[in-house]
């Protein structure tokens, strides 16, 4: 997030400065604007924390150093270099201060080295330190900065990796942030790592039973189309101008041909508008909440999704679960990790109300929810009872991940199968229309072929 700090006056004429972390400047004005409110401030100025490149030169060293400095202003950097005893060329601040977010696998790399370090005994400063030092991705790399300064500051862990949601994620920055709260850091580093590690292999499977196939179905109708469109009519229409009866398939397929040929506007806008509307439609949040439920209701992949969504809950709800009755932020913040916007909206507004209104127990809130399949909820059940939800919860989360690593293995082999069976079949009806126009004849072979021959060349 942004750092963005305010200048105000007071009533009695006092200069009040304040700082806010919010993801845009938007943001930033209205939290800004509800604080001035408030407190009856009167606004001076609005500034944002800034990257600025710099070019000093040490006395009695010519070589210039070369380097960037985050600040409100120009002026701070300047006066913090001359201050240290620079001689400042310039101070400028950055164009283009544009960060590529980490990628999925830079995190979970984070958080297992960090988790694996934390057993090892070594303190969380030095294990930040070693990471500043040796992570490739420059906006993690400076987050890992900021946390590292903050923290040495004595301020509050959850707050400061709040702050770097945009970088970690919702979840791990709620996870690490309550790590060194939990004392027992190592643990829940391993269990986040977990969590993510678990995460990235589904989608990754995922994407491999999915993208490849889908990418490999619509190069095979771009190829089918243009073979019919452009290809097959080109033989074809010959022998129609020799009046030369097709034989049906061939009659067909060029009846096809030309159908697509005359109205090819009107099939791209029906296949393509469909497809933005829906793309619009679920980047809402009512479209997420709709398609996401559709996902979990599909045959085969379905069911691997619904179970993977429960098996990511009840990881994270492991970690969270502390058995007091201060346990609906927990659940919260599981259901929020699913990565599921149906099954989180259940819970969040079926289950939690439930629990608070009406008292009921966390089985009965789960089974009114609709989103957990009878295994779990008897499992569930089982550990209320008994009082040990939290190891019931990390036996259904085993149980779905070995259950849903085996079915998506077979998944994505009959996938695979499935495309090869499409592939031979579209193959063996082209060259079927293939093999029946090289069996046409005329009904006069003689003059027709003469008449055909001029035809191709004169």
């Amino acid at each position: 997030m942004g750092e963005y700090r305010f200048n105000a006056l007071s009533a009695n004429g006092k200069t009040v400065v304040g700082f806010i972390y919010s993801s845009n400047i938007f943001s930033a004005r209205k939290k800004i604007g509800e604080v001035v409110e408030k407190n009856r401030l009167k606004i001076k100025s609005i500034s944002k924390k800034s990257t600025f490149l710099y070019k000093v030169k040490k006395t009695g060293n010519p070589k210039p150093i070369i380097g960037e400095q985050k600040a409100f202003d120009k002026k701070e950097v300047n006066d913090a270099l001359i201050k240290l005893g620079y001689q400042v060329v310039y101070v400028r601040k950055k164009l283009l201060d544009f960060q590529l977010k980490p990628s999925t696998s830079d995190i979970v790399s984070f958080v297992r080295i960090s988790a694996d370090l934390l057993k090892e005994k070594l303190s969380y400063g030095e294990i930040l330190q070693l990471m500043i030092n040796d992570v490739t991705n420059r906006s993690l790399r400076e987050s890992l900065r900021e946390i590292n300064s903050d923290l040495k500051r004595g301020e509050d862990s959850e707050k400061v990796f709040r702050r770097h949601e945009n970088v970690f994620g919702s979840f791990t920055s709620y996870m690490l942030g309550l790590a060194s709260k939990s004392g027992n850091m190592a643990e829940v580093y391993m269990s986040t790592a977990k969590f993510l590690e678990r995460r990235q292999d589904f989608r990754k499977n995922l994407r491999s039973a999915l993208l490849t196939p889908v990418i490999t179905l619509i190069v095979l109708v771009i190829t089918c189309l243009y073979y019919i469109a452009e290809v097959f009519p080109a033989t074809a229409e010959l022998f129609l101008n020799f009046n030369i009866e097709l034989p049906p398939m061939t009659s067909a397929t060029l009846d096809l041909s030309h159908f697509i040929q005359d109205n090819y506007l009107y099939l791209i806008l029906a296949f393509v508008i469909p497809i933005l509307i829906l793309i619009q439609y679920s980047t809402s949040n009512k479209g997420k909440i709709v398609v996401n439920k559709i996902f979990i209701g599909l045959p085969l992949i379905g069911n691997l999704i619904h179970k993977t969504v429960i098996e990511i809950f009840c990881r994270v709800f492991y970690s969270l679960y502390t058995g007091s009755g201060e346990n609906i932020e927990p659940i919260k913040i599981s259901a929020e990790a699913s990565g599921n916007k149906y099954f989180e909206d259940r819970i969040k507004n079926v289950a939690i109300p439930i629990m608070i209104k009406e008292g009921k127990g966390l089985t009965e809130a789960f089974e009114a929810a609709g989103v957990f399949t009878k295994t779990a909820l008897s499992r569930f059940h089982s550990g209320e009872e008994t009082g040990t939800v939290r190891n019931a919860a990390l036996q259904i989360a085993n149980y779905y991940e070995s259950e849903t690593t085996h079915k998506l293995k077979y998944f994505i082999e009959g996938i695979q199968l499935m495309i090869a069976m499409i592939i031979m079949v579209v193959i063996t009806a082209l060259t079927l229309i293939s093999a029946e126009t090289a069996t046409i004849r005329p009904k006069h072979p003689g003059i027709t072929f003469i008449n055909f021959i001029q035809g191709i060349f004169f």
